[in-house]
């Protein structure tokens, strides 16, 4: 869809579709605006997984449910999934291999980070607006907890993680780069960026679970006072 010039482009718009092979009708979508509701139990789910991120779906729904909210565990689901969150805790079976394609092992077991550009973590996260949501992904120094870039975006599409590591690499390149398996950091397109740049790559396994819990705090204390002044717009 981020391909469609649909603007001083000598092939028409149905033409586009064909070659990119989209659905036509998609090109003239207008996505509704949510209504106040689900702006606010998608706002209270955020904070419940801040406070509590090993909290899933069932847990966040009894919550709700004590709150008042009527929901069901499907909408819980259903909203957790639109935000990009998942409760943190560690999988079953951790001791058998990953061979997900794309996955790289875990670097930073027991090492010790001792100067800027030597780890580099990335990750995505979901901010309240007022009327609303989006979507921040941040690239952060694990030594010195500065923000090396950033972008936002109202949806999870791929180009705006993209944009965020060519914009940090353009900088600087670290030793190590550390995510999660998200299928935004197992993507060829990005992990291509990586290796070109003679980069160690580094993904948290399933057992890492303190470590995300480390990450999300750090990421969300760090982050979203830069993206403060877009409340206001």
């Amino acid at each position: 869809m981020a391909l469609v010039e649909r603007e001083s482009s000598s092939l028409p718009l149905i033409q586009q579709a064909a070659l990119l092979s989209v659905s036509r009708s998609s090109l003239y979508y207008q996505p509704r605006e949510p209504s106040a509701e689900e702006i606010a139990i998608k706002h209270r789910i955020d904070e419940l997984y801040t406070q509590c991120p090993f909290y899933g779906s069932r847990k966040i729904e009894a919550q709700l449910r004590r709150e008042g909210v009527v929901i069901t565990r499907k909408t819980v689901q259903r909203h957790m999934r639109e935000m990009g969150i998942v409760a943190i805790y560690p999988g079953p079976n951790l001791s058998r291999r990953q061979h997900k394609e794309h996955v790289f092992p875990y670097l930073l077991r027991n090492l010790t980070i001792r100067a800027p550009n030597h780890v580099w973590g990335i990750d995505i996260t979901y901010i309240r607006m007022l009327k609303g949501w989006m979507y921040l992904v941040a690239v952060l120094d694990w030594y010195s907890r500065y923000v090396i870039s950033w972008e936002l975006d109202h949806t999870l599409e791929m180009p705006f993680v993209l944009t965020t590591v060519q914009r940090a690499l353009s900088t600087a390149v670290p030793v190590i780069w550390n995510s999660d398996q998200g299928s935004h950091f197992t993507s060829p397109h990005s992990l291509q960026l990586l290796q070109d740049a003679h980069i160690q790559i580094s993904m948290d396994s399933k057992g890492r679970a303190l470590d995300n819990i480390f990450t999300e705090r750090v990421r969300r204390c760090a982050l979203i006072p830069l993206v403060g002044r877009v409340q206001h717009h």
